[in-house]
């Protein structure tokens, strides 16, 4: 008999044990990648399309060429790729704070490694993307053209509670110490928009929108969503 689900990797982390694995989804047709930490399922392959639109929809707002971009949250790929896609991206930093993450990548274990690893343009890093993002910006380092955020589940779900002060004004008034003037952030969200976070949101950015993405999803049958949230900086 062949088996369903194949671990690929399995690691204890600071915050719980992180799993990947690959199965067979019926419904589809095909393997896909799965990413557990804990008893929380953190990302699929099955899903894509709002991964891959956080880049589209935050590099869509962002303004001319030699574009700096940095992703917080490394995953399975989609979203680092997308950005690679875009022509006018010079460089692509990821932060991830768990070693393993990268080395799935780095041991080319995904479908989206090989393009991400072997483009000169891009950067892993291992670091907590929001203690980076606390601290002022390093004097050696350039300020980015677009931050692209996908860690938590939501502004109000996040997986470590430390991460909650970056969903406040304050917490993204530090982020913003980051971005070039008109520079974007972008945020991945997988419940509907957030009132609540929009007022922080809009206290502190310029044109914020949360745009909703549908996608089809094929083990219900039907159509899911999430959101992407793109606002610029006043500079």
């Amino acid at each position: 008999m062949i088996a369903r689900f194949e671990e690929l990797d399995w690691q204890p982390t600071p915050m719980g044990d992180l799993t990947l694995r690959r199965r067979r989804e019926p419904a589809v047709g095909h393997d896909i990648f799965e990413v557990k930490l804990g008893d929380e399922y953190l990302m699929s392959s099955l899903f894509t399309v709002a991964e891959e639109e956080l880049a589209n929809l935050g590099l869509g707002a962002a303004e001319g060429d030699g574009l700096t971009v940095l992703v917080g949250g490394l995953g399975l790929g989609y979203t680092a790729v997308a950005a690679l896609r875009d022509e006018r991206v010079a460089a692509v930093t990821v932060i991830d704070r768990l070693a393993a993450v990268i080395g799935w990548h780095e041991r080319m274990l995904l479908p989206a490694s090989t393009e991400l690893v072997r483009d000169a343009r891009t950067t892993l890093v291992e670091d907590d993307f929001f203690a980076v993002m606390r601290a002022e910006p390093a004097a050696d380092r350039g300020r980015y053209s677009a931050i692209l955020l996908d860690v938590d589940h939501s502004p109000r779900h996040q997986l470590d509670p430390t991460h909650a002060d970056l969903y406040t004004a304050a917490g993204l008034q530090a982020l913003d110490r980051h971005l070039a003037p008109r520079g974007v952030f972008a945020l991945w969200s997988d419940d509907p928009p957030d009132e609540r976070f929009m007022i922080e949101l809009t206290a502190v950015f310029d044109d914020a929108v949360a745009h909703i993405v549908d996608f089809e999803n094929p083990v219900t049958g039907g159509v899911s969503s999430n959101t992407v949230y793109v606002a610029r900086s006043r500079g």
